[in-house]
């Protein structure tokens, strides 16, 4: 458990991203991608019920003994509020009501916040489009971690630490990396989330808050499904600098595994992934990925060569525009 990981600084390349040249050539040998791309009509629906079944489980909590809170807050509020994060996700691209309706899709994204507890949404989208455009991008993409993470996470219980600690390394690392200016938005999420969690406390007390927050915070920590964080993007292979997921668990994430798609066409909703991977799979079949998100933060762990370094990172030129 204390051996050191070889890594001592990130995969250093100077080529862009893969994704849109593959783009460019998936889309001009099947041009009919192009219709699988727009709004997800039904993504709207399953979010509104997912939080109508979260403020039921907040009804519900307020009669539990605590051990049955914390059991049923690891148990299944972490699997909702994590695979809500991911339905946020998806609203950032402009899937829940289209390009031509942004703001109806940001104030959407503030509602599928609620049941999450940490006012989240709104930042969350400005940094995504930078990791999109600029994947790898030094001092731009906020989804690599900082030197210090690198540098004191490099053995395996350390890094059993760290994927513990996720959630509070994803909000700080922008503050750090790539701060930006507070957004009348992101002020407008932040009231909206407080004034939520105010009033919950006064109608149910404690316990549905403990199960609300804890439920995020285990959900994006060590949890099956926060193995996505690390096989997206982590190096497990050599010039491999993003991974597809193909398990059953892309049933709970809105298909978020479907990463190599999802960065070669951002702006097709998670459903319809399974059709671009289907329409061209020569493109898709032969490159490396996973079936089990365990398996992943496992192998993670136990692996001496990998660590939070273990990130392909790119230095940017020219005019670099930010959300």
């Amino acid at each position: 458990m204390g051996n050191r990981v070889a890594r001592e600084d990130y995969e250093w390349v100077y080529t862009d991203q893969p994704h849109a040249d593959r783009r460019k050539d998936i889309l001009a040998k099947y041009p009919e991608i192009k219709t699988l791309m727009g709004p997800d009509p039904r993504l709207k629906w399953i979010v509104c019920m997912m939080v109508m079944i979260q403020f039921l489980a907040f009804y519900l909590v307020k009669a539990l003994d605590w051990k049955w809170v914390l059991f049923w807050t690891y148990a299944f509020g972490s699997c909702i509020n994590h695979s809500m994060t991911l339905a946020i996700h998806e609203i950032s691209h402009n899937t829940a009501f289209g390009n031509n309706r942004a703001m109806w899709n940001r104030w959407f994204a503030m509602f599928a916040n609620l049941p999450i507890g940490l006012p989240y949404s709104a930042s969350f989208k400005r940094y995504h489009l930078d990791h999109h455009r600029y994947l790898g991008g030094d001092g731009v993409d906020v989804d690599i971690p900082s030197e210090f993470e690198g540098w004191f996470f490099c053995t395996r219980f350390r890094k059993f630490v760290w994927i513990i600690l996720q959630p509070l390394f994803y909000a700080i690392r922008p503050l750090c990396i790539n701060p930006k200016p507070i957004t009348r938005l992101e002020l407008a999420n932040a009231a909206v989330q407080l004034s939520f969690n105010v009033a919950l406390y006064w109608l149910c007390g404690a316990k549905p808050v403990v199960y609300m927050l804890a439920g995020s915070l285990l959900g994006m920590g060590l949890h099956p499904i926060s193995g996505h964080f690390i096989a997206e993007h982590y190096m497990f292979l050599k010039g491999h600098e993003t991974y597809s997921y193909y398990g059953s668990l892309n049933l709970l994430t809105f298909n978020v595994g479907y990463h190599n798609e999802h960065h070669d066409f951002p702006s097709i909703p998670g459903r319809r992934l399974p059709l671009v991977k289907k329409i061209a799979s020569e493109y898709y079949d032969d490159l490396p990925h996973y079936t089990s998100w365990v398996k992943v933060l496992y192998d993670f762990i136990m692996d001496d060569q990998l660590s939070p370094y273990s990130r392909v990172k790119r230095r940017l030129k020219g005019d670099v525009k930010q959300e």
